[in-house]
């Protein structure tokens, strides 16, 4: 773990010029580092949660924001992939899978739009089994045929297990066996607070995270680098994502580490802001980019986010206070688990 450090104007100067200067480097593989493929976390993606699309989770039995006729909209504003939480560890969800008629019905249109979809979990660490147990139902879904293309882990749950060096060690069981669940003919991700939140901003969250030891299990990272929970330097995209990728690759030890930065929230992002995050996933090299959430996302937004802005022209962003409350944080309020929102809200100072 890198130690807690705050930026002053040259400082952030330095930044800019070191990640670059860094990205301009030829690559070298770090000793020992395993050789992985991105698979479907490549490009840009978009991000659906159980309370976008799962009648159990609406409150009042509200409608959804998001359905599977929804998925020719993100395949024609440029998605390549779709995140779809698929299971959760709620009353709300007494199966396995959220709702299995809907999850297949998102993962046989994604794949007939040309998209992959990335099924991921929100354990809660309290029963790791039971996790599993959600992780293998993903592993084993088949709709018609067809199968998840990859799973993710939101790996964010502090509140269960109080005592850091246990849950270290469920995280790690957790990620070993799900390794083992999905064997090596899919990729496995990592979503992650972003370094500078546990080292810098808040570094009583999560001590000591076992990066070097989830590595061995994981082959892309997916920082939730979401700039406008954060205020002051750290309010800029480029700033906070740049800095959070470059942190996390450092306690890796593994320059090459897959990266795929998760920026937002969505609707209290700015143009300016979209711009400075897409200079930040060029710069680092990272090899996939996204927003949270696809509800949330205007569709003028679309543009700047699809790949062709990694090499546009760009203007520099300049940092400020989110606005007005939004629909996202909004959202967030009645959150239980299972948002990587909810949790990431919640845990900030």
């Amino acid at each position: 773990m890198l130690p807690p450090r705050r930026f002053s104007t040259r400082a952030l100067a330095c930044l800019v010029v070191g990640v670059v200067a860094w990205a301009l480097a030829p690559w070298s593989p770090a000793r020992g580092a395993t050789e992985r493929e991105p698979g479907p976390f490549r490009g840009l993606g978009a991000w659906v949660d159980a309370f976008d699309y799962a009648p159990a989770f609406q409150s009042a039995s509200g409608p959804v924001a998001v359905t599977p006729d929804s998925v020719e909209d993100m395949a024609a504003l440029g998605a390549k992939t779709l995140y779809l939480q698929a299971a959760m560890n709620d009353s709300r969800s007494p199966g396995k899978i959220i709702d299995e008629r809907l999850v297949g019905e998102f993962l046989s249109r994604a794949h007939r739009e040309g998209m992959e979809v990335v099924a991921w979990y929100y354990p809660t660490l309290t029963d790791v089994a039971a996790d599993l147990a959600h992780v293998e139902a993903l592993v084993d879904f088949r709709h018609r045929g067809q199968r998840f293309d990859a799973l993710a882990l939101d790996i964010e749950s502090t509140q269960t297990v109080r005592d850091v060096d246990d849950r270290n060690s469920r995280v790690v069981k957790l990620a070993a066996k799900s390794r083992e669940l999905v064997g090596d003919e899919q990729p496995l991700a990592a979503i992650v607070y972003p370094a500078v939140q546990i080292e810098v901003v808040n570094p009583a969250l999560w001590p000591r995270f076992p990066y070097k030891r989830i590595a061995a299990h994981v082959d892309v990272w997916m920082p939730m680098a979401y700039w406008t929970f954060r205020d002051g330097v750290y309010r800029d995209p480029y700033v906070y994502t740049a800095e959070s990728v470059t942190r996390l690759r450092e306690n890796l030890g593994d320059r090459r580490a897959l990266v795929h930065p998760i920026g937002g929230i969505a609707d209290v992002t700015t143009t300016k802001d979209y711009e400075a995050f897409m200079r930040a996933v060029r710069d680092t090299r990272s090899v996939g980019w996204s927003v949270y959430d696809f509800a949330t996302t205007m569709s003028s937004a679309w543009p700047r986010l699809r790949p062709g802005a990694l090499t546009a022209p760009t203007t520099t962003t300049t940092a400020g206070a989110a606005g007005s409350t939004s629909a996202a944080t909004a959202k967030v309020s009645s959150f239980a688990t299972g948002s990587h929102v909810a949790a990431e809200s919640t845990a900030s100072p």
